[in-house]
């Protein structure tokens, strides 16, 4: 397919090689002004902004994801396969489901369970397991202990509903430790694994799904600098290998 895209509006070299990928445009925008050096739109189709500039003179894209696999699948489809990206580091907010969790905690996706059918697709037979990048995941965790942040890892839930009505919910999850719960990083995983590339979701905690913690749309879009810091240094050093 050439670009651009039917859903990105970028011309070809005008997307670097690692994206952040925030579900919010706004928060894209937050990164794109508050990080970058001389940053770009190049993209805000359907509103969904994309931008490219610099952070440590290494081109970086931040450019929005939109909400749930579905979403994200069509971005990640596109920037792996059509404008030759080959790190996607999702960068979003997630609900807490082990006690040892709290509000601003920075979470790594080491794998990312899901209810989604996404993987159906494929026609495998059998189960797949969405899992982060070795490699980027590393460099997220030494950029975490060389910014003083502690870097929790382990299991996410990729959910498809956002509500429950009428089930258990998180429960079953929380009993195989499974670390929090968003919406969009198994999807991802899938889509780097058929295209040969790389991904990690890094996430902030928001809320806590057992107890009445969590922030406000406003904080969400603009306090998660810890982890925003972590993922534009994973970039820088994803540039130098």
């Amino acid at each position: 397919m050439p670009v651009p895209t039917p859903h990105i509006s970028a011309k070809s070299g005008e997307i670097a090689k690692t994206v952040l990928m925030p579900g919010d445009p706004l928060r894209s925008q937050f990164i794109a002004e508050t990080f970058l050096e001389n940053p770009m739109l190049v993209n805000n189709v359907r509103g969904v902004q994309g931008y490219t500039g610099t952070w440590k003179s290494v081109p970086v894209t931040v450019m929005a994801s939109g909400m749930g696999i579905p979403s994200i699948g069509i971005y990640s489809w596109e920037l792996y396969n059509f404008y030759d990206v080959e790190n996607i580091i999702r960068i979003g907010s997630a609900g807490a489901l082990q006690d040892e969790l709290h509000l601003m905690d920075v979470v790594a996706g080491a794998g990312a369970c899901t209810d989604s059918n996404f993987a159906h697709q494929f026609q495998l037979n059998g189960t797949f397991a969405p899992i982060a990048d070795y490699t980027l995941l590393s460099k997220a965790a030494e950029a975490a202990r060389e910014s003083g942040v502690e870097l929790h890892v382990g299991n996410v839930l990729s959910a498809d509903n956002f509500y429950n009505d009428g089930s258990d919910g998180p429960d079953q999850w929380r009993k195989m430790g499974v670390l929090a719960v968003e919406m969009e990083a198994a999807g991802l995983y899938m889509n780097a694994a058929r295209a040969g590339k790389r991904a990690l979701g890094l996430f902030t905690i928001s809320d806590h799904l057992y107890r009445p913690e969590e922030l406000s749309s406003e904080q969400r879009q603009t306090s998660f600098r810890q982890m925003m810091v972590i993922a534009l240094d994973t970039a820088a050093k994803m540039a130098a290998l």
